[in-house]
């Protein structure tokens, strides 16, 4: 140790000097050849050393020269799809010859071609000295004694794995890819608040993100409010074929908790995960791979017919950007002529003005909006004060209203409509008043 790095010590005993062993730094140019077996999302893939079966470090595209350090879940053996559980520079993709770099400092970073840095841990100088892909497929940077500096556990992108949570306040939560060939942010997203499990859905036209499921824990929160939900996998008897998968929910600075189970398979499930997919639909994959024709098979699903948690209807662009929904299905058009037939062309009429005189309203009886069952909207109000409000917003684009409790939903996207039976439910969906002389 030099002077000076004794007389820091000697100073500030409390400053963590990194020092990562030579053997243990690496640097992976982003080049070479691409794999062989299929991917999620298509495109191709390089594989990095880090492996800890099934899972292991690659650099993959779906679009040219655009590329996401990210972490694949699968076996070649099994000839499955390989799926894609954790992503380092979401959103902002690096190129050809990009590296990954970890120093002696102890940070890990990806650095573009021209030296760009698109993504890092920020642990330089923090006691990092080593790096470890682990089985459950949490990679970590840890000091000397093991502590965890650094973990992707703490950062999700629309996956979580087996062992892994949503805590409140620390910025964790599961957000949808945009499609299946660009990976920025989509518009859905699992937040934990602190009583529930909620569901967003975000657009350009919604001032902020609109509540389209809300899960209550069953936890009692008087004694404080949730610290976390933990996903995971456990044997449910001796002989060890029933595996459940929960969520485990727990309140902070207390003892008090609960479990939720949310699918048994007849085997080992503790290869699963949690995704919030593109259609801000949530299912749990697992991983099993003595299966024979797929190691993949869909555990859990949040929303689907029949669900004890509500039809895919619930689904905010389950019909598009414009439908009628029942049981799952799209059901018709409902256009100002009346239900027409649904295709994915369906739209609302397009406004040709906010001025008043300019447009009307046509009603639909028996609907919800897909925000009206988990939002409260506002009232009590009049029905036609719910008109006028929606009449003076620009943004507006139709209000729905419920006679029974008098409540008003402002809406800003339509989306999806549900069928219900309660006649005392209306939608009403502006329209450009030439359309009248053109019926």
């Amino acid at each position: 140790m030099s002077v000076i790095s004794l007389l820091l010590f000697t100073i500030f005993p409390s400053i963590a000097i990194a020092s990562v062993p030579p053997s243990k730094t690496f640097q992976y140019v982003n080049e070479g050849e691409f794999g062989l077996y299929a991917v999620e999302y298509g495109g191709s893939y390089r594989t990095l050393d880090p492996f800890a079966a099934p899972f292991q470090l690659c650099f993959y595209n779906t679009t040219s020269n655009a590329y996401t350090l990210a972490l694949r879940m699968g076996l070649e053996y099994s000839e499955s799809l390989f799926m894609w559980v954790w992503e380092a520079n979401r959103g902002n993709p690096v190129r050809e010859n990009a590296t990954l770099t970890f120093g002696r400092d102890g940070n890990l970073v990806l650095a573009d071609a021209d030296s760009r840095i698109a993504w890092q841990t920020n642990t330089t100088n923090k006691g990092v000295t080593g790096f470890k892909l682990l089985p459950n497929g949490n990679m970590v940077l840890h000091d000397s004694k093991g502590n965890f500096i650094w973990q992707s556990f703490d950062y999700p992108t629309d996956t979580l794995l087996a062992g892994q949570s949503l805590r409140l306040g620390g910025g964790t939560k599961l957000v949808s890819r945009a499609s299946d060939i660009d990976n920025s942010e989509g518009p859905y997203s699992l937040v934990m608040v602190s009583k529930a499990l909620v569901l967003y859905y975000k657009s350009p036209n919604t001032p902020k993100p609109i509540l389209y499921f809300n899960h209550p824990s069953w936890v009692n929160v008087n004694e404080g409010p949730l610290e976390y939900v933990k996903f995971y996998s456990a044997p449910e008897n001796f002989n060890g074929y029933s595996y459940g998968l929960n969520l485990e929910y727990h309140v902070a600075n207390s003892s008090i908790g609960a479990t939720l189970r949310v699918g048994r398979p007849n085997y080992n499930s503790t290869l699963s995960f949690l995704r919030l997919g593109l259609d801000g639909n949530l299912k749990i994959y697992t991983y099993y791979d003595l299966v024979f024709e797929s190691a993949w098979e869909v555990t859990f699903t949040l929303l689907f017919r029949g669900s004890f948690w509500g039809s895919e209807c619930q689904l905010p662009e389950r019909c598009g950007k414009f439908g009628l929904c029942e049981e799952s299905q799209c059901i018709a058009c409902p256009l100002p002529k009346g239900l027409m037939g649904w295709s994915k062309d369906c739209q609302p009429k397009k406004l040709t003005s906010s001025k008043e005189n300019d447009f009307y309203y046509y009603k639909l009886e028996g609907v919800d909006h897909f925000m009206s069952t988990y939002t409260r909207g506002n009232g009590p109000i009049k029905e036609d004060e719910c008109g006028k409000k929606c009449t003076k917003d620009c943004k507006c684009l139709g209000y729905f209203y419920n006679k029974e409790t008098s409540r008003c939903w402002i809406s800003y996207d339509l989306k999806t409509l549900t069928k219900v039976a309660n006649s005392t439910h209306a939608g009403y969906i502006k329209a450009p008043k030439k359309l009248i002389s053109q019926a």
